[in-house]
C-alpha cells in the first residue's frame, strides 16, 4: 500500500513539474488534444475498427491530464464534491431504469 501512495506523490511531483516547465496554457492544450484522441478512438470502437489498448492507452493519457488540470486550477475538493452527486445521480437513474423493466 505504501508504493501505491509513493506514486501517488510522485505524480504530483511529476504534474507540478509539467505545469511549470510547459506552462497552464500549453497543458490545457494537450488536454483537449487528448481528450480528441479518446473520442476518436472510442468513435473507431463503435464502428468496429477500434482497438482495445489504444482506448486503454487514451484514457490512461485523458486521467493524466485531467489531473493535472484539477491541480491547475486548484479543483480536487470541487471535483470531489461534483463526483459523488453525479454519482448518486447515475445510482438513481440506474434505480428508475430497473424499476421500470
Amino acid at each position: 500500500m505504501e508504493r501505491v501512495k509513493d506514486r501517488k506523490m510522485d505524480a504530483k511531483k511529476i504534474y507540478r513539474d509539467a505545469l511549470d516547465k510547459f506552462g497552464a496554457d500549453m497543458q490545457a492544450l494537450v488536454c483537449i488534444e487528448e481528450m480528441s484522441e479518446l473520442q476518436k478512438e472510442l468513435c473507431k470502437q463503435t464502428r468496429g475498427k477500434g482497438h482495445l489498448l489504444h482506448i486503454a492507452e487514451e484514457i490512461a493519457d485523458v486521467q493524466i491530464m485531467l489531473d493535472q488540470m484539477i491541480m491547475m486550477y486548484d479543483l480536487e475538493d470541487f471535483v470531489n464534491e461534483w463526483r459523488a452527486y453525479k454519482l448518486e445521480r447515475l445510482e438513481n437513474l440506474v434505480d428508475s431504469a430497473d424499476k421500470k423493466e
